[in-house]
């Protein structure tokens, strides 16, 4: 009796929250549960890009969105095209160093794992390494690791994360925190900019945020790239093959990392060349975002639009797991729980518009890249200069509710201000801001929005931040202990819906996200970039 008096409580006292944040509609929990185990079942097969699972995932993403009442797109249906090419490496493919005469072959998953952007299926070249630091051209940061030397043609080797603070320049490249010049797209992107024939990450747990796994897993998968030519070589080499290869050359690891920690360092050549032989299946794949819309009340002000996004897919099923091996990427946290939360939020939204359209986005490829996202800020329902935010929802709280809620990246923007109201009404504290060590900013499909110069953030991600700086409200040791102990499930077989999840917490998060958007949506202005903040130069 006390817990379902405790229980009773807490909904009314949500409840009262929710009334005052603008009026938004209250999230329920039956739904959510209810998509979110049908989206995590090994029926739609890890919902995998470019596989009948993702097709399925589309399909009944759309066929929700018509019954809960949400609008269409304006050629009346739910979908929007995304397009991209699929490669996946094939047998017979490898990578030969050849340092001072001596061969050295590295094992494929084990030091080495790699693909092609290039939508070439066979490919077959030499060409000479360089070890180009952190390979970022930062002229905010009056940075740049190429010095003007020509990188066409080569492999460009490169170490994670970015420049690191010293105590003379305590803040370069934000701190301890990630920048996006840290993240492994920005590199590929740069190598592509600079006609290099490729890039190699050097991995480390730490300069990533995550073990050699990740990489490993995403890179025996198909990987997607959009269409308009991509690094003919890209990948990841370990550490300790890192290590070797470079001391056959002559050169110290370490001492070379350490040289490029500084501004005069230049990009240097490790005397090795690569026999490059990639054999890949290429196909041309059409997958699709899925967008609904609940049209704003007021006359005018409807013309403006709030974006709620989750993205809809995950790795799907790996073709070459052994017979009677786990082979289905579920991905029940990443990103069953948020795609689940939109609908849930979606079903209460169309109940009672907000002066300003509510846009409901499922983006598909985000674990290709955030290639939906990418399209959709590109063929926005509403243009970019009237729309407001982009909240997303990725990897949700499954271990109970919260105290306090978690907005990394809205201290970007006006985003903060909106969120401490909204979170003072609901009886929650904001989250104690935290360095971004791992680049979450960057990881998710909002960064589209940002990077377009909308105001965006992850709303609220326990899971995102890893690490156990949420509060729960009960059990807290145990609730911040599964929390954290979700690390070593992402990305792998293990991220399976449990029907004995504590869901009360995921419900909160898609609560403050509605709440949030109700704010937004129903308030005299729209929200700005603070200051200084690059995203904020950017024109839309």
């Amino acid at each position: 009796m006390k817990t379902q008096r405790t229980l009773i409580a807490a909904s009314l006292a949500l409840a009262c929250a929710a009334a005052s944040a603008q009026q938004a509609p209250i999230v329920r929990e039956a739904p959510l549960r209810a998509h979110l185990s049908f989206l995590a079942d090994d029926l739609l097969e890890g919902r995998g890009t470019g596989q009948r699972g993702g097709d399925l995932a589309v399909r009944y993403l759309e066929t929700q969105a018509a019954a809960i009442g949400l609008k269409p797109l304006a050629d009346g249906t739910y979908r929007q095209s995304v397009k991209f090419q699929g490669s996946k490496l094939l047998a017979g493919s490898s990578v030969t160093f050849n340092v001072g005469g001596t061969r050295v072959q590295p094992q494929i998953g084990k030091d080495i794992v790699f693909g092609t952007g290039s939508g070439r299926a066979d490919l077959n070249f030499d060409a000479p390494l360089v070890f180009v630091g952190y390979g970022a051209a930062a002229p905010e940061e009056n940075w740049d690791d190429y010095k003007g030397e020509d990188m066409k043609g080569k492999i460009l080797v490169m170490m994670v994360n970015d420049p690191q603070p010293t105590a003379e320049e305590p803040n370069r490249f934000a701190g301890k925190a990630y920048t996006y010049y840290g993240r492994w797209m920005y590199k590929y992107e740069e190598a592509v900019r600079r006609g290099a024939a490729g890039a190699l990450l050097i991995h480390t747990t730490p300069s990533a945020s995550y073990d050699w796994n990740v990489p490993a897993t995403s890179f025996s998968h198909e990987r997607f790239h959009l269409p308009g030519g991509g690094n003919q070589i890209e990948g990841w080499i370990s550490e300790d093959q890192a290590r070797r290869l470079f001391g056959a050359a002559g050169f110290d690891l370490d001492k070379l990392r350490a040289d490029a920690e500084k501004r005069d360092f230049r990009p240097v050549d490790l005397k090795t060349s690569a026999h490059v032989e990639l054999r890949s299946s290429i196909r041309q794949v059409e997958q699709f975002n899925v967008v609904g819309i609940v049209p704003g009340s007021d006359p005018k002000l409807k013309e403006q639009a709030v974006v709620y996004s989750a993205h809809w897919d995950h790795l799907g099923i790996d073709e070459g797991a052994k017979d009677g091996g786990d082979h289905i990427y579920n991905g029940a946290i990443d990103n069953a729980s948020g795609s689940a939360a939109l609908l849930a939020m979606a079903a209460e939204a169309v109940k009672k518009p907000a002066k300003r359209s509510q846009v409901f986005l499922w983006p598909a490829a985000e674990e290709q890249g955030m290639h939906g996202a990418a399209t959709y800020v590109k063929n926005p329902a509403f243009p970019l200069k009237d729309t407001l935010a982009d909240l997303n929802l990725d990897s949700m709280n499954f271990a109970g509710r919260t105290k306090d809620i978690g907005v990394a990246g809205a201290e970007r923007s006006s985003l903060y201000e909106s969120s401490a109201r909204v979170a003072k009404q609901m009886g929650l504290r904001l989250a104690p801001a935290i360095p971004d060590l791992s680049g979450a900013y960057f990881r998710a499909d909002h960064f589209q929005f940002a990077k377009a110069g909308v105001p965006a953030f992850n709303v609220g991600s326990a899971v995102f931040s890893g690490d156990g700086h949420f509060e729960f409200e009960h059990h807290h040791a145990d609730a911040a202990a599964s929390i954290v102990g979700f690390k070593k499930d992402y990305h792998t077989v293990k991220d399976e819906y449990h029907a004995n999840w504590d869901l009360s917490g995921m419900v909160q998060q898609a609560q403050f996200t509605l709440n949030l958007g109700y704010e937004l949506a129903n308030g005299k202005t729209m929200p700005t970039w603070k200051k200084g903040d690059a995203f904020g130069q950017v024109k839309r």
